[in-house]
């Protein structure tokens, strides 16, 4: 008889491929390319069952990476290789990597339509605020004012927020993360994966090269601490380094203001807590404007709903069960038919 094999621990070092990563130095992406590995050993998930699928971009060179099964598709098109896979293999585990580009520019129309459907797959966006691989031109999310080669007298679209384009789809997981922080990403990564639909996680990501530093003001360490908002479901929102800092609603009126504990009267009980089931509640805190308001970081938005994965499979197997075992032979001589002569 043979004896069982024994299942080792997986590593981080069981999903990296043995391609040469080649990002620029310092590039966010090697910090987003170490938490993901990590995260998927925590899961345990076989390499052999996962699956990488891209766009274009420097975020879409990520399935080289992997030693896992991955696709390398065209400009803002990963969406429906996913949805296509998903439904073909359901037990795939499949993750899309996208960025601000990529995923909201030519393939915004395809990113809304996996949200919407709730596909079970794991979105990750890199926002870096700029097109990075095509040489730093302006993206959909770049920030108004910014100089770039193609907007060399500063940007005058107005930006699009990630996070508010993926609540206004209907996604029923919507959280963010920042690629240097390798204790937060691992797990709001795990999050989303645990979640059965479309999970959606915008990382705020540096472009070294393009748009160094564009968010210092509060991925810096000294920083952190004041103008990051760590969201747990039915906890108050507190921050700040005395931890003295929150937010709660104006008093009448239906917005967000940053209180201090202690003063005029405010004490923890005045704090909102955050609900993650709640729609309104996660567009106020991805709208929370920068400098006067901290930005919200983890888990905005969490909604248990039906995959489309699951509903498609489900409708199959009921239309078997009604029409019986299909018979290719009579569809191919079903309906109208003609035969052709000599």
């Amino acid at each position: 008889m043979n004896a069982p094999a024994k299942i080792e621990k997986l590593t981080p070092k069981d999903f990296a491929s043995d391609q040469e990563v080649r990002w620029c130095p310092g590039c966010g992406d090697y910090a987003i390319l170490k938490g993901v590995q990590k995260t998927l050993a925590d899961i345990g998930t076989p390499p052999e069952r996962v699956v990488f699928i891209s766009g274009i971009g420097c975020s879409s060179r990520f399935p080289y990476y992997m030693s896992t099964y991955g696709f390398h598709t065209i400009h803002g098109r990963a969406p429906a290789f996913a949805t296509g896979a998903k439904i073909a293999n359901p037990d795939l585990d499949i993750w899309l990597i996208t960025g601000d580009g990529d995923g909201l520019s030519i393939g915004g129309n395809h990113l809304l339509h996996v949200l919407r459907r709730n596909v079970n797959v794991q979105i990750l966006l890199f926002n870096n605020e700029i097109y990075g691989l095509t040489k730093g031109q302006y993206s959909p999310t770049s920030r108004v004012g910014t100089r770039s080669p193609s907007t060399p007298q500063g940007s005058v679209d107005r930006p699009l927020s990630p996070v508010q384009f993926a609540l206004g789809a209907n996604a029923s997981f919507v959280a963010r993360s920042v690629d240097t922080q390798q204790k937060h990403m691992p797990e709001v990564l795990k999050r989303a994966h645990a979640h059965k639909g479309a999970s959606f996680v915008e990382i705020f990501q540096n472009c070294i090269v393009y748009n160094d530093a564009v968010f210092a003001d509060f991925t810096e360490k000294a920083l952190v601490d004041d103008n990051q908002l760590h969201l747990e479901h039915g906890q108050p929102m507190i921050f700040g380094k005395e931890r003295n800092k929150g937010i709660r609603l104006v008093p009448g009126r239906f917005e967000l203001e940053v209180v201090t504990i202690g003063e005029d009267g405010v004490t923890e009980a005045d704090l909102l807590v955050h609900d993650e089931t709640n729609r309104v509640l996660a567009g106020l805190l991805a709208d929370m404007p920068r400098p006067d308001f901290p930005v919200a970081i983890g888990v905005l938005y969490c909604e248990p709903v039906p995959a489309y994965t699951d509903a498609v499979r489900e409708q199959i197997e009921q239309v078997r069960a009604k029409a019986g075992p299909a018979d290719f032979n009579a569809l191919l001589r079903g309906g109208s038919t003609w035969t052709i002569s000599g």
